[in-house]
This record gives C-alpha cells, sequence and structure tokens, in this order.
C-alpha cells in the first residue's frame, strides 16, 4: 500500500507558494499508532533474536507506546509487561483497559521511583521480580528505533519531492530516525514537552550511535507547547476542531494538534522558503482521544463541543 498523503489547502502556505502536505502515517498500519510501529520493527526483530519471549517497557496512564507495545504482544505472540508511571486508578482509564484486554500485564511505580528507570541497578531488580524480558524505553526511542523511522523518509521521497519534513518529539526518536535518512532535506521538530530543549542533546547521542555521526539539518521549534507535555489549552483544542472541520482530518491534543498549530504559526512568520514543499507527519496517536474527555470534558467549560 503506498502512503496516504494529503494536500492542506491553508492561505498562509498558499499566500508564498507553499505546497504544504500533511502524510498520514497513522493510517500506515492498521492496529497500531503510526510512528510506534516504525519505531518498534527492529526491537521486535533483535528481541526475536536475542531469544526473548517477553517485552518490559515504560510509560504513562495514556501513553501510545504502551498502547503499540500492547498490540504488537497481542499481534505477534509476545508477553507484555507496561511498567506505568504513577499509582493505579481504578477503574481503569481508556487506553489501560485496552491494553489489558490485550493480554499486558502492567506494574506501576510512583513518580520518584519512576525516574530511575533507566539505572542499571534498578532495571536489573525489576527483571529480578518479572523475569528475562527484553526492555525498550519510555517512548520506544533507543538506537533500534531511528532505521524504522528512517524508512519514512525513503518511502516519502519515492511518493513526492519535499524541502521539510515536520514531525512532533516526545523522546525525539522519530526525528533522530528520520534525520539519518533526510539528506540536504531540512527538519522541523516540534517539541510536545515544556522545556524541550534537552531534546536537542537526545537527538545527537542518537543519531551518533545509531550512524557514527550528528546531523545539523533541523531546528528544534520548543514554544508550542502548550504547558507542556498532556497539558492543553481552550485554544488548542480549537485549533484541533477548526483543522477537522477544514480538512476532514482528526489531530491529538499531545503532538500532532501542537505540531500542526506551530507549522502553522511559522508559515505565518515566512519560515518556510518560498516555493517549498512541506510535509506534516501525522504519527497517530487518536488512542488517547478516549481517556481525554474522561479527564476534562465533565469538569472543562471550554471542551470543544465538535471533538
Amino acid at each position: 500500500m503506498g502512503m496516504i498523503i494529503q494536500q492542506l489547502a491553508e492561505p498562509e502556505a498558499e499566500r508564498r507558494g507553499i505546497r504544504l502536505l500533511l502524510l498520514r502515517d497513522d493510517l500506515a498500519h492498521p492496529e497500531l499508532p503510526g510512528n510506534k510501529w516504525r519505531k518498534l520493527k527492529y526491537n521486535l526483530m533483535e528481541a526475536r533474536q536475542q531469544g526473548y519471549d517477553t517485552l518490559l517497557t515504560f510509560g504513562g496512564a495514556f501513553s501510545n507506546h504502551i498502547a503499540a507495545v500492547a498490540a504488537a504482544g497481542r499481534l505477534q505472540g509476545w508477553r507484555t509487561i507496561g511498567v506505568i508511571r504513577g499509582e493505579e486508578t481504578l477503574p481503569l482509564n481508556s487506553t489501560l483497559a485496552r491494553v489489558v484486554a490485550e493480554g499486558m500485564h502492567l506494574r506501576y511505580l510512583d513518580r520518584s521511583t519512576y525516574r530511575r528507570k533507566q539505572e542499571p541497578a534498578f532495571l536489573a531488580e525489576l527483571l529480578r521480580e518479572t523475569g528475562p524480558a527484553y526492555v525498550i524505553p519510555e517512548g520506544g526511542s533507543n538506537v533500534l528505533a531511528l532505521p524504522g523511522c528512517a524508512e519514512l523518509v525513503t518511502e516519502l521521497a519515492a511518493e513526492t519531492n519535499f524541502d521539510y519534513l515536520c514531525v512532533a518529539c516526545g523522546t525525539g526518536g522519530t526525528l533522530a530516525g528520520l534525520l539519518t535518512a533526510l539528506g540536504q532535506r531540512q527538519a522541523v521538530g516540534v517539541s510536545a514537552l515544556k522545556g524541550g530543549e534537552f531534546l536537542r542533546s537526545d537527538i545527537d547521542q542518537l543519531t551518533q550511535a545509531a550512524t557514527g555521526q550528528t546531523h545539523s539539518s533541523y531546528e528544534l521549534r520548543t514554544e508550542y507547547h502548550f504547558g507542556g507535555y498532556a497539558h492543553f489549552s481552550a485554544e488548542l483544542l480549537r485549533f484541533i476542531e477548526d483543522f477537522e472541520a477544514r480538512h476532514g482530518v482528526l489531530l491529538d491534543p499531545i503532538y500532532t494538534g501542537k505540531l500542526l498549530y506551530g507549522i502553522l504559526d511559522l508559515l505565518r512568520q515566512d519560515y518556510f522558503e518560498a516555493g517549498s514543499t512541506v510535509v506534516a507527519v501525522h504519527t497517530g496517536g487518536l488512542q488517547g482521544w478516549t481517556g481525554f474527555k474522561q479527564r476534562f470534558e465533565s469538569r472543562s467549560s471550554w471542551w470543544p463541543t465538535g471533538i
């Protein structure tokens, strides 16, 4: 199946002859959020090669990555363990209820313990309790995530010429993978986190470890976080509602909503070269919507009616 690429008719793009495209990577795999499947692909191959039958990973209570690992486990016959940040809350939210239904075993860590998740001694202790497992970091961002994300660039280049590739950043792994295949093109990462400047060093470390070099052909924009990870505002939700009305595409409030808001703002600022082609990657993430509605609709006078 070829990629689904949608042209977005936006006055701010047309004003300077810019072709604005939305790559629907959220539709690439029927049961897994777009970029999460790409990040898992080579990790799963490595886990099989090493003889593991269990995947262990980390995430928050609405994590797309947790959802993707659980789905991969069900589809490919892995045992899965999800280590969740925070206390158990019953009834489970829609994300966690779904991953449990797919067979994932959940463990919970309080926030201060969770911060130790990358310490070797802590991981060793955790694996003593769970039994042997192939460990995938939070968000799926490790060296083996990069070649799967790089394939997006190769597939896209086979479909169309483009000058800029724009993606939302949580842990930086997707952007790092794209950079390894971008060549002379430019990338723009929009941080979903407050204070996302630290992602630059994480991205550079990942590309260095994967390819032996860092890449300078990207810019990280940190001003479109709307208060931080998993934070959003009435303005962002109204933008998502308007975008869906204009283009028939639902964005999510964690990643892709902030990405497209940022791109349209950068178009207003004449950030992109006149006459260029700008591609935004829709990386999925829509599974989290149900839970957000549960959390906010009942207590927010500003929740939009159409979402």
